[in-house]
């Protein structure tokens, strides 16, 4: 079986529209995006929820529909209430901020489904080594074994 891979938003964001020309480290992040999703896609199993659906949708329509076309061969997740308590949990208990409630149920919904990976650009508030070990300790607190979090940099050579 594959490893399977939970796709949060930054991950198809990265993927579709021009590259950031004001600030070349997100421009080499979104070609690094672009050569992982061409390169080592295949030895993984692709899934994503809702919610990344949802912001996904966001915004001008054509680029909003260009960003879901990514998610047609992806498999989607339900947002379950174990989900959703999973967040609540996650808010309460790490350095994820209230404002930041998305990406705690990016978390939740990972860690819920037995995700092996995350991957995700939001540094910020998910790939963040200051709040991993809370996060990791609150899925396993909470009986669920958490998603190894990461960027596209971390999940390659597989």
């Amino acid at each position: 079986m594959s490893p399977r891979v939970y796709l949060e938003t930054s991950i198809i964001s990265y993927l579709v529209g021009w590259l950031n020309p004001t600030n070349l480290l997100v421009a080499h992040n979104q070609e690094f995006t672009r050569d992982w999703w061409s390169r080592s896609r295949g030895a993984f199993a692709l899934y994503s929820s809702a919610v990344a659906a949802g912001e996904l949708g966001r915004g001008e329509i054509a680029r909003a529909n260009e960003r879901l076309a990514f998610l047609s061969g992806v498999t989607m997740l339900d947002v379950n209430e174990s989900s959703l308590a999973l967040a609540v949990e996650l808010l309460g208990r790490t350095r994820i901020p209230q404002s930041a409630q998305v990406d705690a149920l990016h978390v939740a919904v990972a860690a819920v489904h037995g995700m092996d990976y995350l991957l995700s650009w939001n540094c910020k508030h998910i790939v963040n080594a200051v709040i991993l070990p809370q996060v990791y300790a609150v899925c396993r607190d909470e009986g669920f074994e958490p998603p190894f979090i990461c960027t596209p940099r971390e999940l390659v050579g597989v």
